[in-house]
């Protein structure tokens, strides 16, 4: 069955978003998609440009999805937080002649179509009842959503997802998911692939989507209060998230008394975390992903064991899903995804897609493939990562990896994480920053830190600057903010 069908056939009474106190069931998410998808067919039945939906953790978000791709739109989402620059960016390469708006975030000098809360309120009105003509639904090489990259280096790439794609990573996910009717933490933003992951396998299992927003994560005890009364059976977030999370002596069992399995993607789960987790959650199952925006969210993963933590190094990021196969470039080290999960490109950057794309002949078929940046090596049919290709940097010419440096500091018993920064000045490295977090009540002097450095590290990788800070920042996404760090430099 098309997933798509999958989800408008659940009980129209069952709940399946939960934002705050305001929650939308199955049958509204239906009746409501199905209304704007008519509406959007009728209007725009001639173009099949992406749409641009901007929002947060509103419930019409999801409306607003499902709609676009049952009108045969591929659906780009847009967290309210962004920059007015990078949504004209986004808007401007994207060539999306709508956008729908489920906030009231300004947009300025956009010549398309914009469709303000109060009119898709309406829209919904008075199209409900109305079924829209299968006939115009995203199909299988169809793009179905389009997630644009962080950019942190330079102009934002869109990431083409097709509808084949996203069936893949939601067949796999359920045969790791084990079960339905159950109730999912959404913490990234919907403009964030991980997010991906809870709606999805939330919606085609029936389950319920809790979402938290910005705000809440902004405030603790707030957070907690939701945490609380949500009955949240799978947690999905980065790493950095639950590690801030683990902060609170309250973040345990008794918060989250239904809590089953945790997933993590999105950043390294290290062992302290994960150590941290199975302390306070005994009966927790803890699942380790591993996987690129280009490759559909994730394409790795694996249960994190007992023999796994005792090990030396750091836990393997997982076994590769049944319709694809890693590559590790002998030369680099570089982790290559050949697949179904694997992108169309990135939107009208041909330049950007050829570079990081390719096409393997795999038993007659043409293949894609793509070239992740990311190092890592294969042991008993498990991926281990081993860091960024552009994480390296050079130091009185030696080459230096700096997440290997990140990982060295954190064997430090007393420090909780660390995260290394290039100091360059005149386009020349100057020297390494590093900023630490210790563990919880505990107190040391720099230079006691840089002495247990020297036990295990050579002196040219022992960072020259060392600032101690209560907690990391975290962005949008929840991932460890570098990007904030590298202004205190």
């Amino acid at each position: 069955m098309d997933f798509l069908d999958e989800i408008d056939s659940r009980p129209s009474l069952s709940i399946a978003h939960i934002h705050r106190d305001k929650n939308m069931t199955y049958g509204t998410l239906k009746a409501h998609s199905n209304a704007l998808a008519v509406y959007l067919i009728n209007s725009f039945k001639t173009d099949s440009s992406p749409i641009i939906v901007l929002g947060e953790k509103e419930s019409l978000m999801l409306v607003c999805f499902l709609a676009s791709v049952k009108s045969g739109h591929p659906y780009i989402p847009v967290d309210v937080s962004m920059t007015e620059k990078r949504l004209e960016s986004i808007i401007s390469n994207s060539g999306a002649k709508v956008v729908i708006k489920t906030c009231e975030k300004n947009i300025n000098d956009f010549t398309g179509t914009i469709i303000e809360k109060i009119d898709l309120e309406r829209i919904i009105i008075e199209f409900n009842g109305r079924i829209p003509d299968i006939n115009y639904r995203v199909k299988a090489e169809d793009v179905f959503y389009i997630i644009y990259t962080s950019g942190s280096t330079g102009t934002p790439k869109g990431v083409q997802i097709t509808k084949g794609n996203l069936q893949s990573f939601i067949r796999w996910g359920r045969s790791i998911l084990k079960g339905e009717n159950k109730i999912f933490m959404n913490q990234a933003p919907f403009s964030f692939d991980l997010s991906v992951m809870d709606t999805y396998l939330s919606l085609t299992t029936g389950s319920i989507l809790f979402s938290i927003d910005k705000d809440m994560i902004s405030n603790m005890p707030e957070l907690f209060q939701y945490f609380n009364k949500s009955g949240i059976t799978t947690w999905v977030s980065t790493p950095s998230f639950a590690a801030m999370c683990l902060q609170s002596p309250s973040f345990n069992n008794n918060l989250l008394p239904n809590l089953k399995e945790m997933f993590f993607c999105g950043e390294v789960l290290t062992k302290k975390t994960a150590a941290k987790l199975f302390e306070r959650f005994p009966e927790i199952k803890i699942i380790n992903f591993y996987g690129p925006t280009e490759a559909a969210v994730a394409v790795t993963a694996v249960e994190v064991t007992e023999e796994m933590m005792i090990e030396e190094g750091d836990l393997p990021v997982g076994y590769v899903k049944e319709d694809c196969k890693l590559k590790i470039e002998e030369s680099s080290g570089e982790i290559l995804i050949i697949g179904e999960s694997v992108a169309k490109g990135y939107l009208n950057n041909e330049t950007e897609t050829n570079k990081h794309f390719f096409i393997e002949n795999i038993n007659g078929k043409s293949v894609r493939g793509y070239r992740t940046g990311d190092k890592g090596y294969l042991k008993d049919g498990l991926l281990y990562y081993k860091g960024r290709l552009d994480f390296q940097v050079k130091v009185h010419g030696y080459r230096i990896e700096l997440e290997d440096i990140e990982y060295n500091i954190r064997k430090i018993p007393y420090i909780s994480n660390a995260v290394i920064l290039p100091v360059i000045k005149n386009d020349e490295l100057q020297y390494l920053q590093s900023f630490i977090s210790l563990q919880e009540n505990y107190s040391v002097e720099i230079i006691e830190i840089k002495e247990e450095l020297k036990k295990i590290l050579p002196e040219y990788m022992i960072p020259r600057k060392i600032k101690i800070i209560e907690k990391f920042p975290m962005n949008t996404n929840g991932k460890i903010d570098r990007k904030s760090f590298m202004e205190e430099l």
